[in-house]
């Protein structure tokens, strides 16, 4: 009876032990996990469209397609909050410079959707890294 109760609690502790293994292997891939941000939004390569690079220390760099942009970010559950965000102002013809605009965004799947100080929606960027 005792050889049981060893082999039964050797057997539980064993099983605890993976699930905690398996538990802090898991990413943030699941439903309600809330999405990575950093990496690159738009296409930096596309000189007159908009593109930011959110990196890990919390700073971003991009353009609205005419301007550069720098600054901060940072997460709060599924929402990105743009922290003091300065950009340059000058005057590109034919360039819609929207993303000078930001204050927030959401992310879903591999979109992120741009918002302004109103929380009205003004565009989206795909992930491209």
């Amino acid at each position: 009876m005792a050889q049981m109760l060893r082999f039964s609690a050797l057997t539980g502790a064993l099983l605890v032990a993976a699930t905690l293994t398996l538990v802090g292997c898991a990413t943030n891939a699941g439903p309600g996990a809330a999405p990575d941000p950093i990496g690159t939004w738009g296409d930096p390569t596309a000189t007159t469209e908009p593109s930011i690079v959110l990196a890990a220390d919390g700073t971003l760099t991009g353009t609205d397609g005419c301007n550069r942009l720098t600054g901060g970010w940072s997460m709060d559950g599924t929402t990105v909050t743009f922290e003091h965000v300065a950009t340059t102002r000058m005057f590109c013809e034919g360039v819609d410079t929207w993303l000078s605009e930001l204050a927030a965004a959401t992310i879903a799947d591999e979109t992120m959707t741009v918002l302004d100080a109103s929380g009205a929606q003004i565009g989206t960027l795909p992930r491209t890294e």
